[in-house]
């Protein structure tokens, strides 16, 4: 039997019956995605200001590594260039020194114009010390009033007081006053206050008063065996403090930008 050759109407049928792919619905395969959402935090961060000559400050800073080793462990650390005369490379090889040391720079304050650059933390501005409180501008017409107003009182200084003790690993930060501890402070703990310290029991671990730029601050403790004590800035560790005031009683204060531990009496 001859075979004809096939209608071009039944080829175009035939091709018309083949399966067409469809592509599926966008909504029906790709999960709905969450916004981003950007926050604004604020956080506490340890200020690092170096003094001219750098290696002396460097030999400065190996020395309080050796006596409190665990000091800048996790703590955010700013880097506060002001007055210092640095190039790039000065800058780099500070940072760099600063890393050997595991002092990791969040960011870099008071930077020489063109000093910054690829691979170096970012520059960072507007901070205040701990504790300060800017107030809110005035208007232009109140401007002359406001010069011969008296400044007003600070809010009272709110104390917070803990039953329990400070346990090794914890850090209590209150800026807002005193820091009262019924119980100890455990070795590895650290208690930071813009006031005084007070501890009724041992203190074993890192006592910081006076953060918020208190100068009269003070830390009393029923048995003194710190691993460092600091008043507005100015510290001691552990193997620089007087052996004689070990387990016993006592105050801490300063006097002329100098820490300085007296007896107090057992009652």
């Amino acid at each position: 039997m001859t075979r004809g050759r096939a209608d071009p109407a039944q080829r175009r049928v035939r091709a018309a019956r083949r399966p067409v792919t469809q592509s599926s619905s966008p909504a029906s395969t790709v999960p709905a995605r969450p916004p981003i959402r950007f926050r604004g935090r604020s956080f506490m961060a340890t200020v690092l200001a170096p003094l001219p000559p750098v290696a002396d400050w460097l030999a400065e800073l190996d020395a309080l590594g050796r006596r409190a080793p665990a000091f800048f462990a996790g703590r955010p650390v700013i880097l506060d260039l002001t007055g210092l005369r640095l190039t790039q490379a000065d800058l780099a090889e500070l940072v760099a020194d600063l890393a050997a040391r595991d002092i990791a720079i969040l960011g870099i304050e008071g930077a020489p114009t063109g000093v910054l650059g690829p691979g170096l933390p970012p520059a960072l501005s507007g901070g205040r010390p701990a504790g300060e409180v800017v107030p809110p501008e005035a208007d232009a017409s109140d401007a002359a009033p406001a010069a011969s107003a008296a400044p007003a009182a600070p809010p009272p200084a709110r104390s917070l007081i803990l039953d329990q003790p400070v346990r090794s690993g914890q850090t209590i930060l209150h800026l807002e006053g005193d820091v009262i501890v019924l119980g100890a402070v455990a070795s590895g703990a650290e208690v930071i206050a813009g006031g005084s310290i007070h501890v009724y029991g041992p203190l074993r671990g890192r006592a910081i008063a006076g953060a918020a730029g208190q100068a009269g601050a003070r830390i009393w403790c029923r048995k003194f065996e710190p691993e460092l004590v600091a008043i507005d800035g100015l510290y001691k560790a552990a193997d620089d403090l007087d052996p004689a005031f070990r387990a016993q009683p006592v105050e801490v204060r300063l006097v002329e930008d100098a820490i300085r531990l007296a007896l107090l009496e057992r009652g």
